[in-house]
């Protein structure tokens, strides 16, 4: 897949101007993360998996990227800032090809889906308090939906669906499933 297509699939970079076109009155608290894209022999999806001790999503696999600070001035900020913070790396590797649509999440997030093409050169630096391991997984099997499993879960009272894709060792499910599943389908609309 040629990183024109892929831009072909977003939503433009000027919905990113500022945290005020994403605010919602219903308490949500604002979240960007970066969907990297490196581009190696093919592409690859670089990933986190998260530290078993954070209160929010611990053990969980998930994208770069987290809560909006006060600092944050728009969703692209935030995606950068977390980035840099969590792995290392720094907004000069990352070129932005457009967003995805914003996720609800069940712990009361609205997250902003942020899609970047990542410079193969750069340099880890992981955040060992939030970060357990970093990872990348081929487009290609994120792209493809039928990979995806939908599950169901009793959860605070109510019956709740989720998206579960197995790679190698790892369960990526919940949320990031779901903007990766979204995301394959937005990819697949092209082909």
């Amino acid at each position: 897949m040629k990183r024109e297509q892929i831009i072909q699939s977003l939503e433009p970079l000027a919905t990113l101007q500022s945290w005020s076109s994403y605010k919602r009155s219903d308490g949500l608290r604002d979240a960007a993360v970066l969907i990297p894209l490196v581009e190696r022999e093919q592409w690859q999806v670089l990933l986190t998996k998260r530290t078993d001790h954070l209160h929010h999503h611990a053990g969980q696999v998930s994208f770069p990227g987290g809560r909006a600070d006060a600092i944050d001035v728009s969703p692209l900020h935030t995606a950068l800032r977390e980035t840099e913070e969590e792995v290392g790396i720094q907004s000069d590797f990352i070129d932005i090809a457009g967003v995805i649509e914003p996720f609800l999440t069940v712990t009361d997030f609205n997250v902003i889906p942020i899609v970047g093409f990542v410079d193969p050169s750069f340099a880890l630096c992981i955040d060992e308090f939030e970060v357990a391991e970093v990872f990348e997984v081929p487009l290609s099997i994120l792209a493809d939906q039928s990979r995806y499993e939908r599950k169901e879960i009793f959860w605070q009272g109510e019956n709740r669906f989720y998206w579960e894709l197995m790679y190698q060792d790892y369960q990526i499910w919940g949320a990031t499933a779901a903007m990766l599943y979204a995301f394959a389908g937005r990819l697949k609309a092209l082909r």
